[in-house]
């Protein structure tokens, strides 16, 4: 695949290849990716049977593993990130697909592939999804797919930063481990230098290597209390929102195949709604008590940062006692102000007639 614009260089995208549908199959390169993860990569107290598998592995990283070559590998942790490398490369190949495999996860249950491996393919999924997408608002939007956001509210503007960069700089000022001891020295003082992503600098996010240094205005202005009856003021007329709304229609088109609306809501005021997805544990709870009529304290609504309708081009694919009717979405932080997207739970519980 040859890319004007190579975002994102480093998520696997480049090593896979594609199938008749436009779903990534995975390769050897792809493999070798996943393999060359921190978690994976070999350090000065490697033995020799660590050395001889990663080598191995990195020169035919689908070749089948004895059980006595894991057995060999003397530190623990070793053992069990190769064990857990091998699992997930199995299933990934057995699968056939990235998208394949990622919906046999979420739809099987017990999911026993630690999440780094989940987020990697998520963001090599959405790195084909936006291949045509020359929004870097988006692009940045969909980052939170794959990678947990600290929210804040600064100057009237609801913000969402990476959450990894965020505490790497304010435990490291961006430094490292000097970093760190200058700070608990007192000798240097915090400084988070992250920008809001908009129109006069989205062509910095496309070449910046760093580019999870950009945050993403996410401001809604809540105007009454909400019951059943829900009400947001939009505020920003370049909203990152609206963003993530384009991004869950690709990732909805996607995976299902349905073509689906997705906007930010200014109001409900629907007394009996009839179906909603929480995009994420929060929302999800908050959104359930409201729909069963039970109290939400004001502490808990603080939290919910947004609201979309997602309405189905086509009625007929959605379940018939709920044909016709919008779908609303939530959005919410936990008490520490994170957001962490389930981007899984639009795939696993629309009302779709397919699965009715």
């Amino acid at each position: 695949m040859t890319l004007a614009t190579d975002f994102w260089p480093h998520c696997g995208f480049h090593a896979l290849a594609r199938n008749a549908r436009g779903w990534l199959v995975p390769t050897d390169a792809y493999l070798q990716v996943i393999l060359d993860r921190p978690e994976l990569a070999l350090v000065p107290e490697s033995c020799a049977a660590e050395i001889a598998l990663h080598e191995s592995l990195a020169a035919q990283p689908a070749r089948v593993v004895a059980a006595q070559e894991l057995v060999a590998v003397q530190d623990d942790d070793a053992r069990e990130n190769y064990a857990v490398f091998l699992r997930f490369r199995d299933g990934l190949l057995g699968a056939g697909t990235l998208e394949a495999y990622y919906l046999q996860l979420m739809r099987g249950g017990a999911i026993t592939i630690p999440v780094v491996f989940i987020d990697a393919m998520v963001q090599a999924m959405l790195r084909n999804l936006l291949e045509d997408c020359n929004d870097a608002v988006q692009a940045r939007a969909a980052e939170m797919f794959f990678r947990p956001q600290r929210l804040a509210l600064q100057d009237g503007q609801m913000l969402a930063g990476d959450r990894g960069t965020l505490d790497m700089l304010n435990e490291t000022a961006g430094l490292g481990d000097v970093g760190r001891l200058l700070l608990e020295s007192g000798t240097l003082q915090p400084r988070i230098d992250m920008q809001v992503l908009g129109a006069d600098n989205a062509a910095q996010y496309w070449q910046d290597s760093g580019r999870y240094r950009f945050l993403l205005d996410l401001t809604h202005e809540l105007t009454q209390d909400l019951s059943h009856g829900l009400t947001f003021k939009m505020t920003r007329a370049r909203s990152g929102l609206k963003a993530l709304a384009r991004v869950l229609e690709r990732w909805v088109l996607h995976f299902l195949g349905v073509q689906v609306s997705i906007e930010p809501a200014h109001q409900i005021t629907d007394s009996a709604w009839r179906w909603h997805v929480g995009l994420d544990v929060e929302s999800t709870a908050i959104l359930n008590d409201l729909y069963q009529d039970r109290p939400v304290d004001a502490e808990r609504m603080a939290r919910l940062v947004s609201l979309f309708t997602l309405t189905f081009a086509n009625p007929a694919e959605m379940r018939a006692d709920v044909a016709g009717k919008p779908v609303y979405l939530g959005l919410a932080t936990t008490a520490d102000g994170v957001l962490r997207l389930k981007p899984q739970n639009l795939l696993l519980n629309l009302p779709l007639a397919s699965q009715s």
